[in-house]
């Protein structure tokens, strides 16, 4: 099954053009929605597994940080 997408592409379209970008292909919106998506649900899954090994419920700022910071070095190879 197909999983739907979260993030709408108003947003992301918003962000494109508050960053200097005169016009936007919608293939280029639904690209970057698809990239951030994938970076959210790695970081989301690893500070999931953060909580866990803490013995704790709850996922704290603590957690998305570290794991925001332990993925951002693999960024790169997530794409090649």
């Amino acid at each position: 099954m197909k999983r739907e997408k979260e993030i709408p592409l108003a947003p992301i379209d918003r962000i494109l053009h508050e960053e200097g970008c005169t016009r936007v292909s919608e293939e280029a919106s639904r690209l970057l929605r698809d990239i951030v998506e994938k970076i959210a649900r790695i970081i989301a899954k690893e500070a999931c597994e953060l909580a866990v090994h803490a013995n704790r419920k709850t996922v704290m700022k603590e957690d998305v940080l570290f794991a925001a910071r332990r993925i951002s070095k693999q960024i790169p190879s997530l794409f090649e």
